[in-house]
């Protein structure tokens, strides 16, 4: 018993070992110029040992991506029990970049790194399930937002909300990740560029 317990513990640290070697090189080297056998170099396998972990590369980044996604929709969970919606959805933009900021590794491999097309229902994630799909919830929030009639006249289209939110949150965190140790510019505080663009986005969306 506990030989088998041991077997499964090394199975799921090497399994780990193999997603997070494979993060790191679809970051540097792109989607399509990495092979299963530069990820087994990598961690210094046989490209056998990671074929026994995965089907191929495309089922690999399946659940590297879905198991990220996840962790975001989990981030997402910590505020779903704010009632008033506008203010939900400004702790959702907040989550969302603290979540880059704190795992830019992740970020880039879900939102800066050209990969195929997710599954309709990878492993851990189902579509529209607002526990596991970040992207549900941040629609769910707004939906409900519509409801309470907070937003301007014409502010409907929750797709277009979610999508011009996410847009303006992305746009804050790829600029952190890739440029704030670029002294050329005199970058204000993330906290403060984070808040602004919040009030600027939720000002222009919502009733006074």
């Amino acid at each position: 018993m506990a030989s088998n317990d041991r077997r499964q513990r090394d199975y799921a640290r090497l399994h780990t070992k193999i997603l997070n070697a494979a993060r790191a090189l679809f970051i540097e080297h792109g989607y399509d110029a990495v092979t299963m056998r530069a990820i087994a170099k990598e961690i210094e396998y046989s490209p056998t040992t990671i074929y026994l972990h995965f089907k191929d590369k495309e089922h690999l980044i399946q659940e590297l991506c879905a198991a990220d996604f996840l962790t975001l929709a989990k981030v997402f969970q910590r505020i779903a029990r704010i009632a008033d919606p506008i203010e939900r959805l400004r702790q959702v933009c907040v989550a969302y970049v603290d979540f880059g900021r704190r795992y830019p590794n992740h970020y880039r491999l879900m939102f800066m790194t050209p990969c195929p097309p997710m599954e309709s229902d990878p492993a851990g994630v189902r579509r529209g399930n607002p526990d596991e799909d970040a992207y549900a919830f941040l629609k769910n929030t707004i939906a409900d937002g519509v409801r309470a009639k907070r937003y301007r006249a014409g502010f409907k289209d929750v797709d277009l909300i979610a999508q011009t939110l996410w847009a303006a949150g992305h746009g804050v965190v790829a600029l952190e990740i890739t440029k704030a140790k670029d002294h050329w510019l005199d970058w204000r505080p993330l906290k403060k560029r984070v808040a602004l663009m919040i009030d600027v986005m939720l000002q222009g969306l919502t009733k006074t």
